[in-house]
């Protein structure tokens, strides 16, 4: 076994890493005050390829590995875990496209997807159906010329941001057999967003609902078959849980070697934090933990990318254990800062405000253990 990346790997890893640090780190606080990321991000982050990590080099993508594409978000979130996940969702819809959509479809949407000149943004959760989310709702009805959308979308990143929405609705009968895959395109007939919402953290993502009330999108925007979007919806999240654990990991790398040369500095009692025993332990125990991540993160994607039978339950292992890892640590952290730790100039609580819902989204880490318990007791 071979636990070293290999030298394109890395040039991966530090060439996000670098524009993390000269692209958003600078502004991360700016813009989540604002409550929004400059649409002229995005095209400086696909020129690197980061529009389309994971499609297929044939389709003009990048091609990357699942295990390199977690390199690309685990550096990203260095800079700023909101705007890394953002983008996240956008690949993973791309890939939705490359991998599901029909030659006419991929044709017409892809090429600016990958540029990011179309920004793209995932519709599945409802106020009804979050971790249900095969009882959704939204219904969408089949006429001539059309699909007609009518219901709500919650909890949507990118709401009145995006350019283009992938939305799960009902187009069939009941449960996930009925629930078909379509695109809506920004500006579309009967398309419209509810109040930004305020939330604790992932400030820069403008989230807001997203409603349909007889919407009207082209019969040529169905991704892939009638009845198949649920489990394209599904196929998208094992990566979508690899790249929310990454996040989790950069951040609370960040946060550490922060953290690492506060202790250096800040001095107390006469003396350096650093050289009292307490603080040497707690960051060391914080290193284990970050590196016993890393580890079982890298073995999640490396199944993912290989398609083992059992990909699904280490996706899920790794989502539950590394954001619940990340947030231990940045908590850490902070409290090793003290007082400063609290305050908005460190970053620290920004990092521990952001991470926060990564234990909830792409399944609940309770969905997560679920899944993994299920596994174990079918075997």
């Amino acid at each position: 076994m071979d636990f070293a990346l290999s030298e394109e790997s890395q040039a991966i890893f530090d060439m996000a890493r670098d524009v993390g640090l000269s692209e958003i780190a600078p502004h991360a606080r700016d813009w989540e005050a604002a409550g929004t990321i400059p649409k002229e991000l995005w095209p400086k982050l696909a020129t690197l390829g980061f529009g389309g990590l994971y499609v297929s080099e044939d389709q003009g993508g990048s091609g990357l590995s699942r295990l390199d594409a977690t390199l690309v978000f685990e550096a990203l979130s260095m800079a700023c875990p909101s705007v890394a996940a953002f983008l996240s969702i956008h690949n993973m819809c791309a890939k939705m496209i490359d991998g599901f959509g029909s030659d006419d479809l991929k044709d017409r949407v892809l090429p600016r997807a990958l540029t990011c000149e179309t920004f793209f943004s995932y519709c599945l959760t409802e106020p009804g159906s979050g971790s249900d989310a095969a009882a959704l709702k939204t219904k969408a009805v089949k006429t001539n010329t059309d699909y007609r959308l009518t219901g709500t979308k919650a909890f949507i990143s990118g709401g009145g941001y995006s350019d283009a929405y992938i939305v799960m609705a009902r187009t069939g009968e009941a449960g996930p057999r009925g629930v078909s895959a379509l695109i809506v395109e920004d500006g579309a007939e009967g398309l419209s967003f509810g109040g930004l919402e305020d939330k604790m953290g992932w400030r820069s993502q403008p989230t807001r609902q997203v409603q349909f009330d007889d919407c009207a999108t082209p019969l040529h925007n169905l991704l892939g078959e009638e009845g198949r979007g649920f489990s394209y919806a599904m196929a998208g999240l094992n990566g979508g849980r690899l790249n929310i654990a990454a996040c989790s990991l950069g951040a609370a790398q960040q946060a550490l070697d922060q953290t690492v040369a506060y202790v250096r500095e800040r001095r107390a009692f006469g003396q350096a934090l650093s050289d009292f025993q307490n603080t040497q332990f707690r960051l060391a125990e914080m290193e284990i933990e970050l590196q016993s991540a890393r580890i079982f993160l890298r073995q999640a994607a490396w199944k993912l990318d290989q398609s083992t039978p059992d990909a699904t339950k280490f996706c899920a292992m790794a989502k539950k254990l590394v954001t619940e890892a990340g947030s231990r640590v940045v908590d850490g952290c902070l409290q090793l800062h003290g007082g400063y730790g609290y305050l908005g100039d460190y970053g620290i609580e920004k990092l521990s405000r952001d991470l926060r819902v990564h234990q909830i989204l792409e399944g609940t880490n309770e969905i997560m253990r679920l899944i993994v318990a299920r596994q174990m007791l079918a075997a």
